[in-house]
């Protein structure tokens, strides 16, 4: 196994087994829920903002290892940052987990995150790792209703 593929095995189950900020933040200024239909995952996201910046960040649910690692590293990741930065974040791991096996990926500005690049190697898993991307970003627009990967 590469030391790559050792380090996602280990963070994934670390943060799986004992996520990050995995709350309910009651004062959330932001708040959206996320479902993925082909495995069952759920997620809601919640966001505490000061003028356009992300001051908190906190997920509940159920899901597989992946789905709760990649919530988890995700609001560590936008803690503190501006919407915009946010959305930046998500289009570049988008791009990272979606590109397909064997695809280049940008890995400025990913840090931690970059440990689920081998999600792309397994298509069927990407829909977990992207579930509560999705949300977060539509707690950022405001979007209701339920985010679904489908």
């Amino acid at each position: 196994m590469t030391e790559l593929g050792e380090l996602y095995q280990e963070v994934v189950m670390a943060h799986g087994s004992r996520p990050r900020n995995f709350r309910r933040i009651e004062d959330a200024e932001k708040h959206s829920d996320g479902y993925n239909p082909f495995c069952g995952d759920m997620v809601s996201v919640f966001l505490k903002m000061d003028e356009g910046r992300i001051t908190d960040a906190a997920f509940v649910g159920k899901g597989c290892a992946i789905s709760k690692a990649s919530a988890s590293i995700m609001t560590e990741a936008v803690k503190g940052k501006t919407v915009e930065e946010a959305q930046e974040i998500f289009e570049s791991f988008h791009k990272m987990v979606t590109r397909g096996p064997g695809g280049k990926y940008e890995v400025d500005g990913l840090g931690e995150l970059e440990v689920l690049a081998g999600v792309a190697e397994f298509p069927t898993r990407v829909k977990c790792a992207v579930l509560a991307w999705h949300t977060l970003k539509a707690a950022l627009k405001d979007e209701g209703g339920t985010v679904s990967t489908e």
